[in-house]
């Protein structure tokens, strides 16, 4: 049952003659509409999602759902309804190449009276479910999974989870907590999760997560660092509003920085669930100017990238984007803390020291990062592995670099299927 990607697509990134001023409004947060889904189609009454994403990973999210039983109505680009049902099997799941689905549905799916199979891209079998399977094992699901306990994957539901306590190591991923915390207060005793190991990335995302529950009326408990109690009880539908994809703009943001330009993302909220105080951070070290106002958030070029040595443990999707703009920078950058971006859609570790290296960068590959000293750069054939997020560094590279050729744009649907035709659009404004 391996998903279908789309047809590869060869492009050329466009190169800018001078410095892109404009603003983009871009589609709503892919982690966001994710969540909403899911705590969508575990609430106790109808919910909204207004502005959600409407890409491959939310689309392939709001069919898994529907084959769990939940009526999810994706008709209208601005508001989606979703009208929670029983969930009932047999059902089979296409998780694509998402982690948010191959994640956050299995949980769910043990709620199922009935059998869930779930398989995906063949690219998605060798990205890490082991924890979460065995977590979910030692609350009495039945799961089979493959030999290095991740897809294909079988969940034999018994209609309810005790659930109860468990102990996890989600060091590889945090959305190994988010999965289980999001089921967690439909679970009989609801849950009591602690995480061993080494830290736990991405914490913006978990601080989502637990946000999000507490506002469809969770109760939750995060006071203990590495320990999250949720108390079962019902979850509430209501009309969740999604903030434009901060993840999906870094980009964006990037092509301002490159070019000396301005570019403001509209539409964004005065307060905000995702990391915008740390991309801030990020793009002043690496020579942005960042500002917050009525028409949105502003990035602007000063004419200077510098490099920059960060640790992006807690942002670790902009790494490849920050990646680019060292490669491009005044002086040598070092980004650490990302050994888990390993098992992303991609080694994004190994394939931006291949891809950026190709490209004439002094590039050293680290287990948790890169160490990047710029050179100049020439035109190369820039490999995209499926990776949406191998395609925005690539086009980041291509707006200072004549003939950067990517061997494949079509991946970007994953999650901004607009991306070229913005991005070509933004250049012609340079």
């Amino acid at each position: 049952m391996a998903g279908v990607t789309a047809e590869s697509r060869p492009w050329l990134a466009p190169t800018a003659s001078g410095p892109v001023d404009t603003a983009v409004r871009l589609p709503g947060s892919k982690s966001m509409t994710a969540r909403a889904l899911l705590l969508a189609a575990l609430a106790d009454g109808p919910s909204v999602i207004e502005r959600p994403l409407r890409a491959r990973d939310t689309q392939l999210m709001a069919a898994g759902l529907r084959a769990l039983g939940v009526l999810v109505d994706t008709g209208a680009d601005q508001s989606w309804a979703v009208t929670p049902a029983r969930l009932r099997g047999p059902a089979r799941v296409d998780v694509g190449l998402a982690g948010t689905i191959m994640r956050f549905l299995p949980p769910a799916a043990a709620l199922v009276d009935g059998t869930v199979e779930f398989d995906g891209d063949p690219q998605a079998h060798a990205r890490p479910l082991r924890p979460i399977v065995e977590a979910l094992r030692s609350l009495g699901v039945s799961i089979d999974a493959s030999p290095s306990g991740g897809l294909p994957l079988t969940v034999r539901g018994a209609g309810l989870v005790e659930g109860g306590e468990a102990v996890i190591d989600a060091s590889g991923s945090s959305q190994f907590v988010s999965g289980l915390l999001l089921s967690a207060p439909r679970f009989t005793k609801g849950l009591v999760l602690r995480h061993e190991g080494p830290p736990v990335p991405s914490a913006p995302h978990l601080r989502m997560t637990t946000h999000m529950l507490r506002a469809a009326g969770a109760s939750v408990d995060e006071s203990v660092p590495d320990l999250w109690v949720v108390e079962p009880g019902p979850l509430r539908g209501r009309t969740w509003v999604i903030e434009p994809d901060l993840s999906g703009a870094a980009p964006f943001f990037a092509a301002a920085m490159v070019t000396g330009g301005s570019v403001t993302l509209a539409g964004w909220p005065a307060e905000s669930w995702q990391p915008v105080g740390r991309l801030t951070e990020l793009l002043t070290g690496l020579g942005a100017e960042v500002s917050q106002g009525a028409a949105g958030l502003t990035v602007r070029g000063t004419g200077t990238l510098r490099g920059i040595t960060a640790d992006l443990s807690e942002v670790s999707e902009l790494t490849p984007v920050v990646a680019a703009l060292a490669a491009l920078a005044d002086g040598p950058s070092e980004l650490r803390g990302v050994a888990h971006i390993r098992g992303h859609e991609t080694d994004r570790i190994a394939a931006l020291a291949t891809e950026l290296s190709k490209a004439g960068a002094e590039v050293t590959e680290f287990p948790d990062g890169l160490r990047i000293t710029p050179r100049p750069l020439h035109a190369t054939s820039f490999e995209t592995y499926a990776d949406h997020r191998m395609a925005h560094a690539a086009a980041v590279v291509g707006l200072a670099v004549p003939g950067v050729e990517l061997t494949d744009v079509a991946c970007t649907s994953k999650t901004l299927p607009e991306f070229p035709e913005l991005w070509a659009g933004l250049v012609a404004r340079s």
